[in-house]
């Protein structure tokens, strides 16, 4: 590491820390090098909505003055973020990728942004995102569209695929996402990052943008498994203003990660899931994520654990279940959107009624997809249908959660490609809901029965990343890390050893 501008927007978290807390480097030169590659990448990926630039330097000023005085600071002090834009952010604007909340400042912050505030990271801005976090492309933000920095005319996954390609294209070290769906571990894997979703509870909602209430959830989006892992332990936690904060301590998370790294999966117990492109059930898969896949599975073999394959059966109506339950607790939650209290309000001419008003503002602040789903949820929550569609689709999320505590009876993780396909080219599923809905097959069935998933790279297909997804029990996201982290480490080890054999034996050596 020298200290150029290009070594520390390629550095790790773990490795800026380090250099921040020895004074190789200071907070400011790590966030002017951050900020000076989104203003030279940036126009071309589209990653941001929003860049903090003055105050980003003015925070990081602080942590440098603070750490001259000789206070006492955490690990983190000084390391920059990028937050997705339903994150709440005191004073911060907040958009949610909709037009219906173009200039809002939130007048406080939510709870993950404190705390990533409290532990002396800095904000360097908020990212574009699929509108209120409905899509999987982030095609479908009211602002702009988002590039995958392995393929500028690729999608990089959705929700979140801002922050992905903040993170994959050097222009943060880290980001939260959030995760419905899949929407931190899908652009996760389409981008080559580890994206982890956590135990739902565990990590506070307080001050998101709701989607759908009983499965949003924040989570970390990096480029090692430790640093998500550091993340992860930041943000965790109960917290009362949650209601369905769990207040049950966090387990020890970045030391599972530590743990992982060293290569040792004796004794750890791996099922393959058979409906999640198993044999018959690999329609829709393309050869070389399923190819990536098996390797992966051999190489965790290799490491000592013991695999197995499981079958689940009613993973196989996750997608049809999700797309009933998430659409109506959305028709809920925007309904707040009225152009009275907050956000945009149009046609207030003194010539309309409220209805009017609201009707208009509604027409003209949300997007296409953010239409159809609240038309969906609603027509599901009607009268005469509610339990023909919602009913049955929470009966479906009871059988998945079953299959799942089947499933760990035997097991203590399940492995799946993270997603179908690589990422798609820009465009090619914008008409065809159905086709993009199919992208968060394999995240599903986790998100509804609210366990942790993660999901780390596992090579290439055709040049472009794929992702392996673990996921675990609830609370046991320790799990998901530490096998996360033995992939990463022996995919790493396998990578160091290509390396050497193409440059050949350097001369004197053994």
């Amino acid at each position: 590491m020298t200290g150029t501008s290009s070594d520390l927007t390629r550095a790790d978290v773990a490795e800026l820390s380090r250099l921040l807390g020895s004074g190789e480097v200071s907070a400011v030169e790590v966030t002017r090098a951050h900020l000076d590659r989104i203003a030279a990448d940036d126009g071309r990926l589209g990653a941001y909505l929003h860049v903090e630039d003055d105050a980003a330097l003015a925070a990081a000023a602080a942590v440098d003055q603070a750490r001259a005085t000789g206070a006492e600071l955490g690990p983190l002090a000084g390391v920059p973020l990028a937050l997705k834009d339903l994150v709440v952010t005191e004073g911060v604007p907040t958009t949610s990728g909709s037009k219906i909340l173009e200039g809002w400042r939130p007048p406080y912050s939510a709870t993950v942004a404190t705390r990533l505030a409290e532990a002396g990271t800095v904000l360097l801005g908020k990212t574009n995102m699929d509108e209120f976090a409905m899509g999987s492309s982030t095609e479908n933000s009211a602002y702009q569209v988002t590039r995958n920095p392995w393929d500028a005319e690729r999608i990089p996954g959705g929700s979140s695929g801002g922050s992905s390609a903040a993170v994959a294209g050097h222009l943060a070290p880290w980001s939260i996402g959030t995760d419905t769906g899949g929407s931190i571990r899908q652009p996760a894997a389409l981008t080559g990052l580890v994206g982890h979703k956590p135990t739902y509870g565990s990590v506070s909602r307080y001050g998101l943008i709701a989607f759908s209430s009983s499965l949003d959830q924040a989570g970390p989006m990096a480029r090692t498994v430790l640093d998500a892992a550091v993340m992860h332990e930041v943000i965790g936690g109960h917290d009362p203003r949650d209601s369905t904060s769990i207040d049950t301590p966090l387990a020890r998370l970045a030391d599972a990660a530590r743990e992982g790294a060293a290569g040792d999966l004796r004794g750890v117990r791996v099922g393959v899931v058979r409906e999640l492109g198993g044999e018959g059930h690999a329609e829709g898969y393309e050869p070389g994520v399923l190819a990536r896949t098996r390797e992966a599975i051999e190489v965790l073999a290799g490491l000592g654990a013991e695999v197995t394959e499981v079958s689940c059966p009613s993973f196989d109506l996750a997608l049809p279940a999700y797309y009933l339950i998430a659409p109506s607790e959305a028709s809920s939650n925007l309904a707040r959107y009225e152009g009275v209290r907050f956000g945009l309000r149009a046609g207030d001419d003194g010539s309309r009624d409220l209805d009017e008003v609201m009707a208009i503002t509604r027409e003209q602040g949300f997007g296409p997809e953010v239409k159809r789903r609240i038309i969906l949820g609603t027509y599901a929550l009607s009268s005469g249908y509610y339990e023909a569609y919602y009913g049955q689709a929470q009966k479906v999320r009871t059988l998945i959660t079953r299959d799942f505590s089947a499933a760990f009876a035997g097991v203590d993780v399940l492995v799946s490609p993270t997603t179908p396909t690589v990422a798609f080219p820009i465009g090619t599923r914008v008409d065809d809901p159905i086709s993009m809905y199919a992208a968060d097959l394999c995240t599903l069935p986790a998100s509804l029965a609210g366990l942790p998933a993660i999901s780390v790279p596992s090579g290439l297909s055709e040049g472009l990343p794929v992702g392996l997804q673990v996921m675990a029990p609830a609370l046991a996201d320790d799990r998901c890390y530490r096998v996360a982290a033995a992939l990463e480490a022996a995919q790493d080890a396998a990578r160091g050893h290509r390396l050497l054999d193409e440059l050949g034996t350097p001369a004197g050596a053994a």
